[in-house]
């Protein structure tokens, strides 16, 4: 075998892609249409497919199975999540991508970090819900809940503001997950029976590959993790549970991402300090399902704020906001491989 180079798939090899699409929306609109025949056993492969689809976006904003963004838009515009519009998840996600952020508090979007100032101003009760959050069992649980709040209330606050952008990604949104609702109207399944027990069921799979991808640590390569996870959530998760990798290479498609791994093993352990759990999902159920695996509150600042309950809340190394070279924000070098 020859040595792996990034971004070395053509349109030619993306066939797996183009494979677990039409695999995605053939199992999901056959659970629905059948869901009389499989009984409840429907709701099984339905919430599994939310998931899978949520999967299928993220390689669509990282610009496969084309190099053409309205085409790979196009593949995923279906809704079947319902909760989040694609354009958002597309913008923010790729805010992400700026690893030398990743988990502030401010500037990275998919960061459960709360500030020391906005923790201590934050009410007992919620309080008690990040608390829980913060395990794998409540982050199952609660965690979808919690997440689309915040995201629900920003947007939500952006919305009135102006934000022509977000108000037309909902709109889109809404087009989306038309015919999705006209398919559930159309086989007699309630739009709450369906949220409760499909679409967020599927948001609860996300977030146990979401639970353990980052942690806080100064040294950015020692934020993201690796997990060994078995066939099965290597494939809903379409390798994404390799992420270290992921966030070194983000233009690779997801079916090049176990030869990454593999070939690069020893220099992502080195790098990551070895933040691996090479037992997979179970290993990380047995650390954290029913304990706190990190604070809420953020134990450093990457920036300086001027607030002076906030200088409080820096690194012990004095050289850390400059020791981190800047670079291109990987959303950019992204945002350049597709149309626009």
């Amino acid at each position: 075998m020859g040595m792996w180079v990034p971004g070395t798939a053509r349109a030619a090899r993306e066939w797996p892609t183009w494979v677990a699409l039409i695999a995605c929306y053939t199992i999901w609109v056959f659970a629905i249409v059948w869901h009389e025949m499989l009984g409840w056993v429907w709701i099984v492969p339905a919430a599994l497919m939310i998931a899978f689809h949520s999967s299928l976006q993220h390689e669509a904003l990282h610009g496969h199975p084309t190099r053409s963004g309205i085409l790979n838009e196009a593949l995923v515009f279906a809704a079947p999540g319902l909760f989040v519009p694609y354009r958002r998840f597309r913008e923010t996600h790729l805010r992400h991508h700026n690893n030398v952020l990743l988990t502030d508090p401010y500037d990275d979007p998919e960061s459960w970090y709360l500030s020391r100032h906005d923790w201590h101003r934050t009410s007992p009760v919620m309080q008690g819900l990040l608390q829980l959050n913060a395990t794998l069992a409540g982050r199952i649980v609660i965690g979808p809940a919690l997440a689309l709040y915040v995201f629900w209330r920003n947007d939500l606050r952006l919305m009135r503001a102006g934000d022509r952008e977000i108000i037309r990604a909902y709109v889109l949104h809404l087009a989306g997950a038309a015919p999705a609702i006209a398919l559930l109207v159309w086989v007699d399944i309630p739009l709450w029976i369906y949220g409760l027990c499909v679409a967020y069921p599927g948001m609860s799979l996300l977030m146990i590959r979401t639970y353990i991808e980052h942690r806080a640590e100064e040294t950015v390569s020692e934020r993201t993790a690796v997990v060994e996870a078995g066939l099965l959530m290597r494939l809903l998760f379409l390798n994404n549970n390799f992420h270290a990798v992921h966030h070194d290479h983000p233009n690779i498609s997801w079916f090049e991402l176990p030869t990454a791994w593999r070939q690069q093993k020893p220099d992502t352990l080195r790098a990551n300090a070895g933040y691996y759990y090479p037992g997979g999902y179970l290993q990380v159920a047995w650390h954290w399902l029913l304990r706190r695996r990190e604070p809420i509150e953020h134990p450093f600042m990457r920036r300086n704020i001027n607030d002076a309950y906030e200088r409080t809340f820096q690194p012990d190394n004095p050289d850390f906001g400059v020791a981190q070279p800047p670079g291109e924000s990987q959303a950019e070098t992204i945002r350049q491989r597709i149309d626009p």
